[in-house]
């Protein structure tokens, strides 16, 4: 079983950071993290990719967060890091981390968290 637990989360003031965390913890044996990704979800709006990283090392960002945001990992401790700085009223979200993994029983297998509340004020 897969365990992904994000923390971090909270109230900050509009131009602040926060650096939330994403940890995921097994049962098992052999595996490899390809891909974390944080997501994001508003009230009302659709849940909307924020960053990526990819185990190549590749980052991608949205537009939105691009400049303000950075993913990172720690593939020894199987964690994933998304630092916010200058944060906007806008980012106000329950923020979500998935993470691709591979097993040789079962092949790649996407796992979520539960979300962590970020909330900005003006």
């Amino acid at each position: 079983q897969v365990q992904l637990v994000e923390s971090g989360g909270g109230l900050v003031q509009a131009g602040g950071s926060l650096r939330l965390t994403c940890a995921a913890s097994f049962s098992g044996t052999f595996f490899r993290i390809n891909i974390w990704d944080w997501y994001r979800q508003a009230p009302g709006a659709q849940r909307e990719l924020v960053a990526r990283s990819t185990s190549t090392g590749i980052t991608n960002y949205a537009d939105s967060v691009k400049g303000r945001f950075t993913i990172s990992r720690d593939n020894a401790k199987n964690q994933v890091y998304l630092e916010m700085s200058s944060l906007e009223p806008e980012d106000t979200a329950t923020y979500y981390c998935s993470a691709n993994i591979w097993f040789p029983t079962t092949g790649s297998v996407y796992y979520w968290g539960q979300g962590t509340q970020v909330t900005v004020s003006s």
